[in-house]
């Protein structure tokens, strides 16, 4: 069943953007849901349809909101064998592995996470989200692989995209780059916006995009004369923009092992070790792992922080490069 939520603006409310004020007023309300349903005119402001979710609302204002019933998926489940760190009633953490996607999209709309997620419990996935997502509060690229959170609940859903909206959300990944970042561990701090050169693509800008934050420190650093000089890094998410920490590292000179879009040329070097060179050129993913992921438990109240390592194919590389620069 569709609900209905009535609210008046009071004065100390005043000036503030539509959606956060409904976020503010309805804990159960994360302010993109509100955004969305502002744009998808489930909104009336004094009696009218609204669908600017930035406008400033003034005192006595009154609001009308409707929350559409949840729509559901039909969506085709996958068997795929889900490796889950932790499960409860509420939510599950899974070890993703790299090389499938998330949720459906264009070209793939069957061999997804969310479609395992269907084949594993379909009557146990959040649905206030966008219907080809059900359970998905935040996402990982493709090949990328690690820790994801997934909501089993609404009440879940809500309540983990209000800690991301908020950046409360503890994410750290390792990563190898080519080359060394100096200094050796700093804050990256930018606006990242859509590349107007590849709409698939993500690009710092100085004038136009989403504040972007990556706290980054590098663990290891490998060079000799016989290597290319590359870093094991760790980075932490402040913020959790698309494509954030490759595009960050691009935008340094600086990009990560094995990614096919954010790439910089592999340098032939002579005498390098011919298994190492073949482990570096041929891996078929980038070197980007989602290791941590730390929060509030939503019905629990209590932190959790899970930990996963890195996947042999990674592992490998790294065992290599230290055996190398003895």
């Amino acid at each position: 069943m569709e609900k209905k939520i009535n609210l008046i603006v009071a004065d100390n409310n005043k000036n503030l953007r539509v959606d956060v004020f409904i976020s503010k007023k309805e804990n159960d309300i994360s302010r993109t849901r509100a955004k969305n349903l502002i744009l998808n005119k489930k909104l009336k402001l004094n009696h009218k349809l609204m669908e600017d979710p930035s406008k400033k609302i003034s005192t006595n204002d009154i609001l009308e909101l409707t929350i559409p019933e949840p729509k559901k998926a039909s969506l085709k489940p996958y068997e795929y064998k889900l490796d889950i760190t932790y499960e409860d009633e509420d939510l599950i953490v899974i070890n993703k592995p790299a090389g499938i996607v998330m949720h459906p999209g264009a070209g793939n709309f069957d061999n997804t996470i969310v479609n395992a997620l269907i084949n594993y419990n379909k009557n146990s996935l959040s649905n206030i989200g966008d219907e080809l997502r059900p359970g998905i509060v935040h996402r990982i690229d493709k090949n990328t692989s690690g820790l994801v959170v997934i909501a089993k609940n609404n009440q879940t859903h809500e309540h983990l995209s209000i800690q991301f909206s908020k950046h409360s959300i503890k994410r750290i990944y390792q990563l190898l780059i080519w080359g060394k970042i100096r200094p050796a561990k700093g804050k990256i701090e930018t606006l990242i916006t859509r590349s107007s050169k590849n709409r698939q693509m993500m690009e710092v800008s100085n004038t136009k995009g989403k504040k972007a934050v990556t706290n980054y420190k590098t663990i290891e650093v490998f060079e000799n004369k016989n290597i290319p000089t590359l870093s094991l890094l760790e980075c932490e998410l402040e913020t959790g923009r698309t494509h954030q920490i490759r595009v960050h590292m691009n935008f340094l000179g600086n990009s990560i092992v094995g990614d096919d879009k954010y790439k910089k040329k592999f340098k032939k070097i002579k005498d390098i070790n011919p298994i190492l060179e073949e482990n570096l050129i041929g891996l078929k993913r980038q070197f980007l792992h989602a290791k941590i992921v730390g929060f509030i438990h939503p019905k629990k109240n209590k932190r959790m922080v899970f930990n996963s390592i890195l996947p042999k194919e990674l592992e490998i590389i790294l065992k290599k490069l230290r055996k190398t620069t003895k």
